[in-house]
């Protein structure tokens, strides 16, 4: 008798889509491959506090092998893709190729300078777990350097930070830098004063978090200013160049730049000659899959999809998760029925939208949920919630919760340590 052959299911990416496809997928007469150039699963949305000293990074990161070891049917794989192959099927990394009957790409966004990428090299993005480390050190040394320095024009210089994105990114950073010096560090210093950072946030648009209702992005306009952050709106950055940022009819300086205005997929896709936006991301068919490549799947910040609604699927964390979930469901009934189905036989992707959050600072965010809109305490509370129960690893749960409950009683933050 021979025996059946396992179909081979290729997964590239161990973020939030990936991961999710490998944890949902329970057919066990398959073989998974899960590629990723880290050997970690980063919780990205609170890198911004690895960067300010809130946390400390194995706190919002997990092995991926720890993470799926009870996955028997999963094997995991340290390598970084650099091609893919449709017609072929099969993606060749730096030390090996991959074959599959079925692929799963998941690899995520980069940081996108719309076109000026040369303004990447003065500039500090925040999408790997390296970043916000360096932005960290970067922000200890300017203080540092500060309270050596006599010079009053190059202290000011060192003590201001520019932060780039009004979006959740740009703002949650933009806050959290002002409460590290306005509060965490203010009896830190001899020489110079902490509460005197100056931290200028800047937005092309009219107003910051501009996804949200007019109303709640006034409310964090407000909570933000409480801050002292200076917000900028309005205009676009024109140019970037060592410690100088040109937006309208002004020069900013400062020895740190931070850029969280914008992601674009990964250059690989422009590689594979199927249908792409303007930042990259493959227009996905309504059941995620590549057209013309049945066997092929987009997830995340990697596809540009239209759900069953007609309406956009954004590019955020729940909705990878959701995609995933709908892609495992499609490939594991194929499988199990033997045949595979058309792209148009297939069930359309809906996408279920349960709100957006964004924190600014200690007790102060906002949420909308539906037709709930909350701000303030109530909001930063479920803010604190939600991010606790999608932190990956119970360990970490149980540490993060220590951590900011210390740091709200104490405005102390203990992940201070400069890595050169």
């Amino acid at each position: 008798m021979i025996a059946k052959t396992k179909k081979k299911i290729l997964v590239l990416g161990g973020g939030f889509g990936g991961l999710e496809f490998c944890q949902q997928f329970k057919n066990t007469d398959v073989e998974i491959e899960i590629v990723d150039q880290k050997n970690h699963h980063l919780f990205q949305p609170l890198l911004y506090q690895v960067a300010t000293c809130g946390l400390s990074g194995p706190q919002i990161a997990q092995p991926l092998r720890d993470i799926l070891r009870k996955n028997d049917n999963t094997t995991t794989y340290l390598d970084e893709i650099e091609g893919i192959s449709l017609e072929e099927k099969v993606a060749k990394g730096k030390h090996r190729s991959y074959s599959y009957d079925y692929l799963v790409l998941a690899l995520g966004a980069r940081t996108s300078y719309f076109g000026n990428n040369h303004w990447a090299e003065h500039t500090h993005g925040l999408k790997t777990l390296q970043d916000a480390v360096g932005i960290r050190s970067h922000v200890l040394e300017c203080l540092e350097r500060a309270e050596m320095e006599e010079d009053p024009d190059v202290r000011r210089k060192l003590m201001t930070f520019l932060v780039v994105g009004g979006g959740p990114t740009g703002v949650e950073m933009a806050g959290a830098l002002a409460e590290l010096g306005k509060h965490v560090l203010k009896r830190n210093f001899r020489n110079i004063d902490p509460t005197k950072v100056r931290v200028v946030l800047v937005e092309g648009a009219d107003r910051i978090l501009g996804t949200y209702s007019p109303s709640l992005s006034e409310k964090a306009l407000k909570q933000i200013e409480s801050l002292g952050v200076e917000v900028l709106c309005g205009d676009m950055v024109s140019d970037v160049r060592p410690e100088e940022l040109d937006v309208a009819d002004k020069t900013l300086r400062a020895s740190t730049i931070i850029w969280g205005a914008g992601v674009e997929a990964i250059s690989l896709t422009r590689d594979l000659d199927v249908p792409t936006d303007r930042a990259g991301r493959i227009k996905v068919l309504p059941d995620c899959s590549i057209p013309n490549h049945p066997e092929a799947f987009a997830l995340g910040d990697l596809a540009h999809l239209v759900d069953a609604k007609g309406k956009p699927v954004p590019g955020v964390s729940p909705a990878a998760m959701q995609m995933a979930k709908h892609v495992a469901t499609v490939i594991e009934k194929e499988i199990k029925s033997g045949k595979a189905s058309h792209p148009d036989q297939r069930k359309s992707f809906t996408y279920l939208d349960k709100g957006s959050m964004a924190t600014i600072g200690r007790s102060k965010a906002i949420a909308e949920i539906g037709k709930l809109k909350m701000s303030g305490l109530p909001a930063w509370l479920a803010w604190l919630l939600i991010h606790l129960i999608f932190l990956v690893g119970f360990r970490n749960r149980l540490l993060v919760l220590f951590d900011w409950f210390y740091s709200y009683i104490s405005f102390r933050r203990g992940a201070r340590v400069i890595f050169n």
